[in-house]
């Protein structure tokens, strides 16, 4: 089995920060919420973000953003019509119909794109649409704890992923692939 992160994976961005400016841009009232996303965004890529970081502070945003958002999942298929042309190229050659997405972005979210993907396997953060609250972040060793309860006994061959959050991840793979500007390159 393949596994690939998403978000500066297969996706060129973060995706959940895309999701927040297009709701930005539906409800200028969470303009309030700006310092705290470019803050997660800055702690992600220095591997400072904790999972409860995740479920609390920045739970908040995830529930300003779904309220008056209305039908979550319209709302889902119309942004992935605006930014389903930044997944990667590098994707298509390798697609395998065993591929797993494991991302900390929001499941609905992946439902979405991974279905226009063609890619039938996939685990990320679970979001209760209703209240917004998250009941499961998907992120840094939880994301082996999810591989594990959701494919028993399977194995990762090849996994890629752009960041060393993912290190957990890394340790249960035959061999990496770290994606720098999509540009792939092994390093285990």
């Amino acid at each position: 089995m393949n596994v690939y992160d998403f978000d500066n994976t297969l996706y060129d961005g973060e995706s959940a920060l895309d999701f927040f400016l297009f709701c930005l841009k539906k409800r200028p009232s969470l303009l309030r919420y700006i310092p705290s996303a470019l803050k997660a965004v800055v702690d992600y890529k220095r591997q400072g973000i904790t999972i409860d970081d995740i479920a609390g502070r920045y739970g908040e945003i995830m529930r300003a953003c779904l309220q008056g958002l209305g039908d979550y999942q319209a709302a889902t298929k119309v942004f992935w019509d605006r930014h389903e042309h930044r997944i990667r190229p590098f994707y298509k050659p390798l697609q395998r119909p065993d591929d797993l997405v494991i991302t900390a972005g929001p499941e609905q979210s992946m439902k979405e794109i991974c279905g226009r993907l063609g890619i039938a396997h996939y685990i990320g953060t679970v979001v209760n649409e209703a209240s917004g609250e998250i009941e499961f972040v998907c992120f840094k060793e939880n994301k082996v704890q999810a591989f594990h309860e959701r494919y028993p006994g399977q194995e990762i061959d090849d996994f890629y992923t752009d960041s060393m959050n993912d290190k957990p991840l890394m340790d249960i793979s035959k061999r990496v692939f770290l994606v720098e500007k999509g540009k792939v390159r092994r390093i285990k």
